[in-house]
């Protein structure tokens, strides 16, 4: 039996709990959840601040960079003393500070095709804020196999996108089969990001995965949601499933986790 919400929890989740669609059992369900965001960088900090603070009462942040002073101008979950910290660490602190009801599990590693079935499983919810392509192909699959929503979110200068991916509505590789040729599509490092948009997408990400936990609304699953900052203009674009995707098709050919470097054409990084 649920433990009754405290008197400090009903004031804190006040205008949750007075909302017809969340109530104190949806703010029950969000205690209970638990969410994995990949990377704790532009993306992760909106996702993982907003979370936070709706009361979603396990989040995982798997990154294993350290905070640069660079990254100061979009990842919000760092301050200028954090600067050479783990990001984790900041991160875990930030959240903290924000509230106590949330307990940070920290995972200090890069994702590789030998640790994310055992960092994702214990999770209800993925949201994937990741900034390369190795990462987001080796997420959906590993989604896909272990049957987890995986929610998408990719940014570049001004523009942004996002989407829902369910099991068995379709993934990543039904929206992009295969990875742009290496040296086509540069990093934020090599040609600059607008510093409030991945804040925009983030949040909407974090939006995607609550509605998710509470079953509410219409999830962006079969929808890719298209975002233009300079002209402030959303545009949505229908997904479907690829019955030939080679792993959520009806004859998948890519059964297990494969080298994803390769796959993508990037030269394998050393390990921190």
């Amino acid at each position: 039996m649920a433990l009754p919400f405290t008197e400090e929890q009903i004031k804190r989740y006040s205008r949750h709990i007075i909302l017809q669609q969340v109530g104190g059992k949806g703010q029950r369900k969000l205690l209970e959840s638990s969410i994995l965001l990949i990377g704790a960088g532009g993306l992760g900090s909106p996702a993982a601040l907003y979370l936070a603070a709706a009361g979603v009462g396990r989040l995982g942040l798997v990154d294993f960079d350290t905070v640069d002073l660079t990254n100061l101008q979009r990842q919000i979950l760092h301050r200028t003393p954090d600067v050479g910290r783990p990001k984790v660490d900041s991160a875990t602190d930030t959240i903290a500070a924000l509230n106590p009801d949330v307990r940070v599990i920290p995972h200090p590693v890069r994702l590789s095709s030998e640790n994310i079935f055992d960092i994702i499983k214990d999770y209800d919810v993925i949201i994937d804020g990741s900034d390369n392509f190795p990462t987001r192909y080796l997420v959906n699959d590993a989604c896909v196999m272990k049957g987890k929503p995986n929610v998408h979110g990719s940014i570049f200068l001004f523009e942004g996108q996002a989407t829902v991916f369910m099991p068995g509505q379709g993934c990543y590789r039904c929206l992009y089969p295969t990875p742009p040729p290496p040296g086509t599509v540069p990093s934020c490092e090599e040609a600059g990001v607008f510093g409030v948009l991945p804040g925009i997408i983030g949040s909407i990400q974090a939006v995607e995965a609550i509605k998710l936990i509470l079953g509410l609304g219409h999830s962006l699953a079969g929808r890719l949601l298209l975002f233009d900052a300079l002209d402030m203009e959303f545009r949505q674009v229908r997904l479907r499933r690829n019955p030939g995707c080679p792993v959520c098709g009806d004859h998948p050919t890519v059964t297990q986790l494969i080298d994803y470097e390769d796959f993508c054409g990037v030269p394998s990084v050393a390990h921190h």
